[in-house]
């Protein structure tokens, strides 16, 4: 039996891998969406059929808006297979009921088993709080980033110029995968048995691939040792240095 169809590898079927799609307007994405139907289901009958009855994913990814990181694409994964969150600068804090809402239907109600935050180095907003640079209405959401680097500071100054963003990007995951394992939807749900584990990604736009920081939490008790543990690793690869 051949394997199922990837997402990117529809699209490649549709279009050919030398003759690459672009889209020019909002038309010509239609016509993508009916050329990767097309593609999925001769590849695999009954797909759409199957897919429709439930979705069960083992995963929750909790990723950056920013359209070069497609969450599905980077890990191979199969609509239904991933449960996906993004937000600018993947930030996830107590007081953002959106965020914490969809952590609380795909812990409560789809049952993952795992939730990975993801950040990518490059990320804009994370730029824009390193370099105080002003944005728009997004300064206040990333605020919560800035805050990161407040918390980091003498760390982060400490480092070469041209590392600095880089070893921001990656506190800001390890921060945010620490918020989402102090939430009360996580703790709940570890009080009553629940296996369930956070983790903490950084994806490279330059080399495609995912860097596993470190900062995987699979109970109340590795709530605050953990992370802090994770930190200092980051702090300490940013400036060539062992951790102590």
């Amino acid at each position: 039996m051949s394997a199922p169809c990837r997402p990117h590898d529809a699209r490649l079927a549709a279009h050919g891998a030398e003759d690459r799609f672009v889209s020019t307007e909002p038309n010509d994405l239609l016509a993508a969406n009916r050329a990767w139907a097309g593609a999925t289901e001769a590849r695999e009958p009954g797909f759409f059929t199957r897919l429709a009855r439930q979705q069960s994913p083992r995963y929750m990814w909790i990723g950056c808006a920013d359209s070069r990181v497609p969450a599905n694409e980077l890990v191979s994964l199969l609509p239904g297979e991933l449960f996906v969150h993004r937000n600018v600068a993947n930030v996830v804090v107590h007081s953002d009921l959106n965020a914490l809402s969809t952590v609380q239907f795909a812990v409560e109600h789809l049952k993952v088993a795992h939730i990975i935050v993801v950040g990518h180095y490059g990320c804009a907003g994370v730029r824009a709080a390193m370099r105080d640079l002003r944005v728009g209405l997004a300064d206040n959401w990333l605020r919560h980033v800035q805050d990161v680097r407040l918390r980091h500071r003498e760390q982060l100054d400490a480092l070469p110029p041209e590392r600095q963003e880089d070893v921001l990007c990656e506190m800001n995951v390890i921060e945010q995968a620490g918020n989402v394992a102090r939430s009360t939807v996580l703790q709940d749900a570890w009080a009553r048995g629940q296996k369930l584990a956070v983790h903490g990604w950084v994806y490279g736009l330059r080399d495609g691939l995912l860097k596993d920081l470190g900062v995987t939490m699979d109970g109340p008790q590795a709530v605050l040792e953990v992370p802090a543990a994770a930190l200092r690793r980051c702090a300490c690869a940013g400036a060539g240095q062992e951790p102590q």
